[in-house]
C-alpha cells in the first residue's frame, strides 16, 4: 500500500528542486547502528524516514516529523549532514541525525500502512539501500566521513546524490560537496 497523503502541497525551491528532510536515526554515540524503515512502495525493502516540507514548516521540524510518523521513534535532533540533490528525481533532502530517545509500540505508518522498522549496522544498512534507494547510501557515507572531519557542520553544503563525487580520502572529501 502505498502511503499518500490527502491535500498535501509539495514545496518547491528556487531551483524547482522539491524540499525534503530526512533523519538518519542512531541509539548509540558511536552512531554503529540506524534505523531504516520499509518503503511504503515496496515493502520487503528499507529505505532511511523522510519526506517533504509542508509550508510554513523548517527542515528540522519536518525531519522529526517523519521520523515519528514513519519510523515511530523520538529523540534529540542532532547535527545536519547536508543537503542532498538527486537530479533524477529533482528533489534535495536535507539529511539530520537524530539520536533516539524512544521507540513507540504502535505509531502512525505502523497502524495505516503496516510499516515496520528495523535496526541495522551501518554496512548491512548500505547494503539494503543499494537494492532501493542508492542515492540515500550517500546519507550514511556522510555521517560515517561526519564523525571524522572537525567541519561536519558547515551550513549550505549540498551534496549531489546523483552523480556524487568520488572520495579518496577526509581532506578531498571536505572540498567535495558543492555550495548551494
Amino acid at each position: 500500500m502505498v502511503k499518500e497523503k490527502p491535500n498535501s502541497t509539495r514545496i518547491y525551491d528556487k531551483d524547482g528542486f522539491r524540499r525534503r528532510a530526512a533523519c538518519i536515526c542512531v541509539r548509540a554515540e558511536n552512531e554503529a547502528e540506524v534505523l531504516l524503515v520499509t518503503s511504503s512502495r515496496r515493502p520487503e525493502l528499507w529505505i532511511v524516514p523522510g519526506g517533504g516540507v509542508e509550508p510554513e514548516e523548517e527542515p528540522p521540524v519536518t525531519a522529526v516529523r517523519e521520523v515519528l510518523e514513519e519510523a515511530g521513534v523520538v529523540g534529540s535532533l542532532g547535527r545536519c549532514l547536508g543537503v542532498f540533490e538527486n537530479n533524477d528525481h529533482m528533489h534535495r533532502t536535507e539529511v539530520f541525525v537524530m539520536n533516539v530517545t524512544q521507540e513507540l509500540d504502535e505509531w502512525e505508518d505502523s497502524r495505516s500502512i503496516g510499516r515496520k522498522r528495523q535496526w541495522f549496522t551501518i554496512d548491512d544498512a548500505l547494503s539494503q539501500l543499494a537494492l532501493h534507494k542508492p542515492t540515500q547510501q550517500h546519507y550514511l557515507m556522510q555521517l560515517q566521513l561526519s564523525k571524522t572531519l572537525e567541519n561536519a557542520n558547515t551550513p549550505g553544503r549540498v551534496v549531489n546524490a546523483t552523480h556524487p563525487p568520488i572520495l579518496t580520502n577526509a581532506a578531498s572529501a571536505a572540498a567535495s560537496p558543492t555550495t548551494a
